[in-house]
């Protein structure tokens, strides 16, 4: 039997996938369901969820979930409604993240935006997963976790609420990996480039500075994040960041921003 042609285990594994309803969240939620596996599509937006479903090669495994996951409260809401549906969740990926601006940097970024950032980003991230984590550890079950960074975790965006957000969440992936191995619960991290879909309004003139010669697709980290996931296939790897950028991260292309009238 080729691992490739049974990445998953159908009979026990079922997936929560944040960000669902757009970009590299919808890609991953999307392929998973394609193989069977039964995921929650959580997002904030309740029509791109239904189009992300209605999209889907089986949309009859996927269940639909909205809330805002900067607020504590709806992120138990959302683990209450991935229990009820799936009954245990073993994977679990975290692509959520709020829109971004260029005008949100270092002396424009508000402390709402800035904190709104840090909560879905990092706060929900970690909550999600030690939760989930609870619930495997105490069933004696296995897991796999991918929790989306980016190469603005060590590289200055411009943006320093997602950046730093980032950054936090790379090094929550180290630390729940070296903690939760011992239970056989495996975390890693993907870490796209220049993604032409979700919160990145994408510049052609960016494919310039990416050796590969264009900028990313959704679709280009898909099948990386299934590799990764399965426990079948990377059943020794944790604690890893898995960079998807074309080359881009061979290059710093960033400029400091502009400030305007600020000064």
């Amino acid at each position: 039997m080729s691992l490739f042609n049974h990445p998953f285990d159908l009979a026990r594994d079922a997936a929560l996938v944040t960000g669902a309803g757009n970009g590299i969240g919808r890609a991953i939620a999307q392929a998973l369901v394609g193989e069977g596996v039964r995921t929650v599509f959580a997002d904030v937006n309740r029509d791109t969820v239904t189009a992300a479903i209605k999209a889907s090669a089986r949309p009859e495994l996927a269940v639909p979930w909205i809330g805002d996951l900067a607020d504590p409260a709806t992120r138990d809401a959302l683990l209450a409604e991935a229990a009820s549906a799936l009954g245990r969740v073993t994977h679990f990926v975290h692509s959520a993240s709020p829109p971004r601006r260029e005008a949100d940097h270092a002396l424009g970024v508000t402390t709402e935006t800035w904190a709104q950032m840090h909560a879905v980003n990092l706060e929900a991230g970690f909550h999600l997963s030690r939760e989930l984590a609870r619930k495997l550890i105490a069933d004696k079950q296995p897991g796999s976790f991918l929790l989306l960074t980016s190469l603005h975790a060590g590289t200055p965006r411009n943006l320093p609420h997602y950046s730093t957000s980032k950054a936090g969440l790379s090094m929550l992936v180290k630390e729940l990996a070296k903690t939760f191995g011992r239970f056989g619960i495996r975390v890693n991290a993907l870490v796209p480039g220049a993604i032409a879909a979700g919160g990145f309004v994408a510049d052609p003139a960016l494919a310039r500075h990416i050796p590969l010669g264009r900028l990313g697709e959704s679709k280009d980290l898909a099948p990386l994040a299934l590799a990764v996931l399965s426990n079948r296939i990377s059943a020794y790897v944790t604690g890893a960041a898995i960079v998807v950028d074309g080359g881009l991260s061979l290059t710093n292309w960033f400029e400091p921003p502009e400030l305007g009238d600020l000064l």
